[in-house]
């Protein structure tokens, strides 16, 4: 049975509890990844999740209003699969994080920059012991390597469903600090969604809304909560 049909077909949506987790059942008969494979899950929880959007869905199926089944097929069919090469994408954010390049100017800016980022900054280095360099302009800063690794290594212990949300939360938000503050629940997701956006609130602030500008935001700041809730729920 393929995930993706075009119309409803079944009538009620209900998890059921196996050896490797939990599974979500359409009728009794078990949902599948894109792939074919069982879709299986960490916790009820997120199943419950899961399950609920396929009761949701009307007489059309509409992947895009089913994020949490989404998030479980990628970890699934391309986390567990590529997990490597996830974690050396994402320890790339780390070497790269948005934190660590500042405005030159206005003064204004730069103190505000200094104010909010810095802190969390200051957190990393003194949770981990990992140390970072900061500079003005677009030109990349060779980070300390040991920093990197030491950031990096948090992936280790998170298993594929966990990773797949913290992927989501440093790619969104482009900051692997940020995401970090915000597993350890250092920060709500809200403000620290407002901590990856100062660049772009302070330029509002200047030249007014964008409303284009500001329905991506929307979308995006929708996806940075949903990858904290999946990586929350994925916790056991």
């Amino acid at each position: 049975m393929s995930e993706w049909k075009n119309k409803r077909f079944w009538d009620k949506a209900d998890i059921t509890v196996v050896d490797e987790g939990f599974g979500i059942t359409l009728d009794g008969r078990p949902v599948k990844t894109p792939q074919k494979q069982n879709l299986l899950v960490p916790t009820e929880q997120m199943a419950r999740a899961i399950s609920d959007e396929w009761d949701a869905q009307e007489e059309v199926v509409d992947p895009t209003s089913m994020p949490w089944t989404r998030s479980a097929n990628s970890a699934i069919e391309k986390v567990r699969i590529q997990r490597k090469d996830v974690e050396n994408h994402l320890a790339e954010y780390a070497a790269s994080d948005l934190l660590c390049y500042r405005a030159a100017a206005p003064q204004e800016l730069t103190q505000r920059q200094e104010k909010r980022w810095g802190p969390v900054m200051t957190w990393i280095e003194e949770t981990y012991d990992a140390p970072f360099s900061t500079t003005t302009g677009v030109m990349p800063v060779v980070q300390p390597s040991e920093s990197v690794r030491k950031l990096s290594a948090l992936m280790t212990s998170m298993d594929d469903f966990e990773l797949t949300g913290f992927h989501d939360l440093v790619t969104v938000s482009g900051s692997f600090m940020i995401a970090t503050s915000v597993i350890k629940k250092r920060y709500l997701p809200e403000d620290a969604w407002s901590l990856s956006r100062l660049d772009e609130e302070w330029q509002t602030e200047q030249w007014g809304v964008d409303e284009e500008a500001e329905e991506v935001a929307a979308l995006k700041k929708t996806a940075f909560q949903h990858a904290f809730d999946f990586f929350a729920a994925a916790q056991k």
